[in-house]
């Protein structure tokens, strides 16, 4: 090889390496989004008491199924677009998961009032809660500080699903970054299978 082409694969050797090298290394240090960082797969969750539609309160005891319970954290049944969307294809399959011998239960900052409403407007047979003074977004760690209080949608949550089982143990989690985005719920029905 003539040394004019040696040169040249010298030199897009090297480009090659660091392309590769750049290319691992940026995929090192990419982070996966991590929902509900402070309650990791495996881990107990905090107590739930909170008002259902009906303004009566529940705790996950009287709540949680046979096998455990899908507990959706949602940012409003209101005025959130995606969230009703999720919330309809949820109820859509909710005798299914049910029939498993676990509970679905949703919970949002809506007032009960507003629970009532979107119980009855979208045919939903399953447990919807207050999130009163935000008490369960905070003890999850997941509340989306880009609002303050005063603002209409303080106390919102970045949305997601807790798979959970009968003694409070978080089993899976399923969320995306942004809110746009939701889980698949094929995803969730596949590890309902695993329990």
């Amino acid at each position: 090889m003539n040394p004019k082409n040696q040169t040249r694969v010298n030199v897009i050797t090297k480009l090659l390496f660091t392309l590769i090298f750049l290319g691992g290394f940026q995929a090192a240090i990419a982070k996966e989004y991590v929902w509900a960082p402070d309650f990791p797969v495996g881990s107990t969750i905090p107590e739930i008491s909170a008002q259902d539609q009906d303004g009566n309160v529940r705790t996950f005891d009287d709540l949680k199924g046979e096998r455990g319970m899908l507990f959706m954290m949602s940012r409003s049944f209101d005025w959130c677009p995606y969230c009703k969307a999720q919330l309809i294809q949820l109820a859509a399959i909710s005798d299914l998961i049910e029939d498993m011998g676990i509970s679905v239960v949703a919970m949002t900052y809506d007032s009960v009032r507003m629970l009532k409403s979107v119980e009855k407007d979208e045919d939903i047979n399953f447990t919807l809660l207050h999130d009163e003074d935000v008490t369960h977004v905070n003890a999850f760690g997941i509340l989306n500080t880009k609002y303050r209080p005063g603002d209409r949608t303080y106390g919102i949550p970045h949305p997601g699903i807790f798979l959970i089982d009968p003694n409070g143990v978080i089993k899976a989690k399923f969320a995306e970054k942004g809110y746009r985005k939701r889980p698949p719920l094929e995803d969730v029905l596949m590890a309902f299978s695993k329990l």
